[in-house]
């Protein structure tokens, strides 16, 4: 029977880039000479550092906006909340989110159910098996996810007939 897979997966090696192109530009900025801003990557957090409140948000700018063009989601950014310390240090994690999550797996099964299709919906640990007995009909269950907004971003691999 035909097949595929609906992950929500992120390429690390983009991130990676992400992060490398941040800290070069964090380098070379004017505004950030002397400063002990920082970007580190650890697995999949984001971990910055900045003296004060406007330079983190500046930061947060400059690594979201390297994220982006490198072709990650947004909807597979967390961006957590600034940490202020009393001295008036901040910190701030930016997490990548990695799989579908139990809740959005369930919404997707059923939206997939209420496409009035043959195909069936299994979900197996962070992403879901799409299975039919026609490829028109797999081929039509991805143009409508992909026409259908879901809080993750959705991928299509290992499609088998």
């Amino acid at each position: 029977m035909p097949s595929f897979d609906i992950v929500s997966k992120v390429n690390s090696m983009e991130v990676e880039n992400a992060v490398n192109q941040a800290q070069k530009e964090l380098l070379t900025r004017f505004d950030f000479k002397g400063s002990n801003a920082e970007i580190v990557l650890e697995k999949f957090e984001i971990k910055l550092r900045a003296p004060d409140a406007f330079k983190m948000k500046a930061l947060v700018e400059m690594v979201v906006s390297k994220l982006a063009k490198r072709g990650i989601s947004m909807k597979s950014v967390d961006q957590g909340d600034a940490e202020m310390s009393p001295l008036g240090h901040a910190r701030q994690v930016i997490k990548i989110k990695q799989g579908i999550e139990g809740a959005q797996a369930k919404e997707i099964a059923t939206f997939l159910r209420g496409l009035n299709l043959k195909v069936t919906a299994a979900i197996q640990g962070d992403e879901l098996r799409c299975t039919g007995k026609n490829r028109d009909d797999l081929q039509a269950v991805i143009a409508a996810l992909r026409g259908h907004e879901f809080p993750v971003a959705l991928a299509f691999v290992n499609f088998r007939d």
